[in-house]
């Protein structure tokens, strides 16, 4: 009986996080913005929607099995279920809290593959690496092969970026190496002074096994397929945006291109704003401006793409941390004999 009164009360508190992520994504919406995500999802071809959320949570599944690859090196096989569901439920913490999900992700993994957490934040380290270098050779090659239109446009972007709260871009990086410095020889220095100190042991070996995980990148056996995994995400977030166009009448004459001007300027908002909430429509609407898109509707497709996004990250993610428990609770009973 206490078990299932648990039981029932871990599900209410699963039930209520999720009602209060739905809320908080329509709480940063001004009224009119309300008002143009209404219409936009009013107006849109649903048949199309169908693929967008196929394509969606392919690159999903995509990404949880990229990081699994990273893990082989070192030895953890985790079952691609928990890998995807704990992906999701980092998508779903990050809709409310930046980076909140990248945190829950090695949580859980750890909880439920026992992989040691320092290990995983390695692995998460390298994975968003390697996603940075991508995002900025995926600019380079949009501004290059439509110069003429976007160039500018994305040079002010770009530019204007980590200005957002009042600080250059450039120091942001000079500031984040330096604090890296300081701890590493702070680190070190401690180390030495202290060397039977078991709070100093604690943090040398997380930090040692973060280096672990950079380091199996060099061991690892499949490269051909986490690079093949990475162009496979990237297409469908393409693909996404090209399929959405057609979704929507006054955008379905606009091609490649102006998806990978979307994509790049949709990306920099997700990057700024918990989930893109209120700046993803803006950009999206900016940059489809430059095509000749009327305004409004550009700012209707950037809600309609944006609401559709968030959707799945909700209900998947939601449904994935109410579910996490009870896979991994089959599988104990299962592996122990007690099936009853």
């Amino acid at each position: 009986m206490n078990k299932r009164l648990i039981s029932i009360l871990q599900y209410s508190v699963f039930l209520s996080a999720g009602i209060f992520l739905v809320w908080w994504q329509l709480k940063g919406m001004t009224g009119e913005q309300k008002n143009q995500f209404v219409t936009a999802l009013r107006s849109a071809n649903y048949w199309l929607i169908i693929p967008i959320v196929f394509m969606s949570l392919l690159s999903h599944l995509s990404r949880a099995y990229r990081w699994k690859l990273l893990l082989e090196p070192l030895d953890y096989h985790p079952k691609i279920k928990n890998v995807f569901a704990v992906t999701m439920v980092g998508y779903l913490a990050n809709a409310a809290i930046p980076r909140l999900g990248e945190i829950l992700k090695c949580t859980f993994l750890s909880k439920y593959e026992k992989i040691k957490v320092d290990k995983l934040v390695g692995s998460i380290l390298i994975e968003r690496t390697f996603d940075l270098v991508c995002f900025m050779i995926f600019i380079g090659i949009t501004v290059l092969i439509q110069i003429d239109k976007i160039g500018h446009f994305m040079k002010e972007k770009i530019a204007s970026f980590g200005e957002n709260s009042g600080t250059p871009l450039w120091v942001k990086a000079i500031l984040i190496l330096g604090m890296i410095l300081l701890v590493y020889f702070l680190l070190k220095f401690l180390a030495r002074k202290y060397p039977a100190s078991k709070t100093i042991l604690t943090l040398h070996n997380f930090f040692k096994g973060i280096g672990l995980g950079f380091i199996a990148i060099k061991k690892l056996k499949k490269r051909n397929l986490f690079i093949a995994h990475t162009l496979f995400i990237w297409a469908m977030y393409l693909l996404q945006i090209y399929v959405g166009f057609m979704a929507m009448e006054h955008t379905a004459s606009l091609d490649l291109q102006a998806a990978c001007s979307v994509l790049v300027l949709a990306t920099f908002a997700m990057i700024i704003t918990p989930n893109g909430i209120g700046l993803f429509p803006i950009f999206v609407m900016q940059t489809l401006v430059l095509y000749g898109i009327d305004p409004d509707y550009g700012k209707a497709f950037g809600w309609l793409i944006w609401g559709v996004a968030t959707t799945i990250i909700l209900v998947v993610g939601f449904t994935c941390l109410l579910l996490l428990p009870y896979i991994n609770k089959i599988k104990n009973e299962i592996n122990t004999g007690h099936t009853g």
